[in-house]
């Protein structure tokens, strides 16, 4: 039974106002772990800034900082309703479904007809700034309805929009990332100094791939002194199984989940004593004798390829595409017993594998357990046939995969090494490197998805490591007035501004948890509280000998 780090935890605060340096406390043993030489850029210089760190174990401490909220000094954000904008006679597309953002006539077209409804409208138009790979500029126009003082008056008004035939939502101006918001920001610092850390850093999906437990859930299971949680997942049952690692998943040094081509990573060796942000592509193969097959997936569902960046003949593409389901009705996908109970089951062949690569069994329709220590292969659509061709009951299929830097090099991953899904990256070499286009978060024909994801302010995790090799885990809550969460402009801020040389931002939205010592200490948003998520990122408490 795995044990928790005893002893008292050392605290001390520090208060910064108008991006002054914080106080260094006179004992070394409450320096800030992190070179945070200034307050965060976020809102204003005048805001106030306080700080308190507490030492949880040896070489970890966790920073809490509260940022802003004095709203005096401006006028406060407020409430409104943002309407959805229908294709008009005036746009370039008028059967396109009605989206947040639009263009200038559209937007001016919807604005008029709601003031002559006796709606108190107008047209916005939303710039976005440029990152390393996106352009930035104009995205479109939105629409808006009156100016409240609180939510339940934004969303009475909404109520009377749609009795009028019109769709929206409400939504505080504080989240739209302009750059004179006073906050509040809350934000969650965890720091982990090898030199000093004896204890384990490690990645966990729980029980199986295909299930979803809380952070809490996972940290506590395995007695962790703190947890956050990690990478992209699937959600929908209709994109795959709940759960699964949407993008690469290794763990304790095995592939578990194959990458989303090139897409970003956070690496973490030897217990976090080498962390590196990391682009990975993948190949795979099964080999029957003389023959030779491609891989197309591990452990996912066949034809499902959650953010895309899969292989050639997806559709609608094989690059990267963030929270879109690609399809590939001819794919080749191998399964280990950490997806779960059951392989998934479907029209097509599966060629199960004993402990020993041995062809056990054919099943037809594909799904069900597999043997203890097996595998298994499945094959749909036109690969039916070529699977057909080389497994034959009694012969030995061999099947490998292998991972690969953005250089093209070989990585071999040892029992001491977890890589989580990730992205976009946020900073490289310490300086800002934000790159969504890249890594499949612009997509063309729908601004409104960059505009709710990319620009507006959400919670948001991040990770990655300073210059002095300290590992570095960072939650911002969101979605409210008490915290109005990080665009992922403000995101790359915020990495550099801690002092990261290399960050990513990983899994946010209301999957954002960060837990201590077996509490919840940041503020979820979803409405049910707690998200259960895929994987987290554990922080373990020195083994203890027997």
């Amino acid at each position: 039974m795995k044990k928790r780090l005893c002893g008292a935890a050392a605290v001390f605060g520090v208060l910064v106002t108008a991006g002054a340096p914080p106080a260094q406390a006179s004992s070394p043993a409450t320096r800030p772990h992190q070179p945070a030489r200034h307050a965060l850029p976020l809102g204003p210089a005048d805001l106030t800034e306080t700080r308190t760190t507490t030492t949880l174990q040896p070489g970890v401490t966790l920073t809490r900082i509260v940022r802003g909220g004095d709203e005096t000094a401006a006028p406060a954000p407020h409430w409104t309703v943002e309407v959805s904008i229908p294709g008009g006679a005036t746009s370039p597309d008028p059967d396109a479904p009605p989206t947040t953002l639009k263009d200038r006539a559209s937007a001016e077209e919807l604005t008029a007809e709601l003031k002559s409804k006796g709606f108190q409208a107008r047209a916005e138009q939303v710039r976005t700034e440029r990152t390393a790979d996106y352009a930035g500029g104009t995205l479109g126009w939105r629409v808006r309805v009156g100016t409240f003082d609180s939510q339940s008056a934004a969303t009475a008004e909404r109520t009377r929009l749609r009795a009028a035939g019109h769709t929206g939502s409400a939504v505080h101006t504080g989240w739209d990332g302009d750059a004179d918001a006073r906050g509040p920001w809350h934000v969650d610092v965890l720091t982990i100094d090898p030199r000093k850390f004896r204890g384990r850093l490690d990645a966990s999906y729980g029980p199986d791939l295909e299930r979803r437990e809380p952070t809490s859930q996972l940290s506590g299971t395995a007695g962790a002194t703190a947890a956050v949680n990690a990478g992209f997942f699937v959600l929908d049952p209709k994109a795959g199984a709940p759960g699964d690692p949407a993008g690469v998943g290794v763990y304790d040094g095995r592939l578990l989940s194959e990458p989303v081509a090139g897409r970003p990573a956070l690496v973490t060796h030897d217990n976090g004593r080498r962390t590196e942000v990391t682009r990975l592509t993948w190949r795979g193969r099964v080999d029957a004798g003389a023959t030779s097959l491609p891989l197309n997936g591990i452990n996912r569902v066949p034809g499902l390829i959650r953010n895309c960046g899969g292989s050639a003949g997806d559709t609608p593409t094989s690059r990267p595409l963030h929270d879109v389901t690609c399809t590939n009705p001819d794919e080749l996908v191998t399964f280990t017993p950490e997806y779960g109970a059951a392989t998934p089951s479907g029209e097509g062949l599966e060629a199960v594998l004993d402990a020993h690569d041995r062809v056990v069994e054919l099943r037809s329709p594909r799904g069900g357990a597999l043997p203890a220590g097996g595998s298994s292969v499945q094959a749909t659509g036109r690969r039916v046939a070529d699977l057909t061709a080389a497994a034959h009951l009694g012969d030995r299929l061999r099947v490998s995969t292998t991972l690969l830097d953005e250089r093209g090099h070989r990585i071999r991953p040892t029992a001491k090494t977890d890589i989580l899904n990730a992205g976009p990256e946020l900073v490289r070499g310490g300086r800002l490197h934000v790159t969504p286009a890249t890594d499949g978060m612009v997509h063309p024909d729908d601004p409104s998805w960059y505009y709710g994801w990319v620009h507006k302010r959400n919670p948001r995790t991040l990770a990655g490591v300073d210059a002095a090799g300290r590992t570095v885990l960072v939650t911002a809550d969101g979605r409210s007035t008490a915290s109005l969460g990080l665009s992922i402009g403000e995101s790359a801020d915020v990495a550099q501004s801690l002092g990261l040389r290399d960050a990513v931002n990983l899994d946010g939205g209301g999957s954002t948890t960060m837990v201590t010592g077996g509490t919840v200490i940041n503020a979820p948003s979803d409405a049910a509280g707690e998200r259960p998520v895929g994987d987290a990122l554990l922080i373990l408490p020195r083994r203890q000998n027997h």
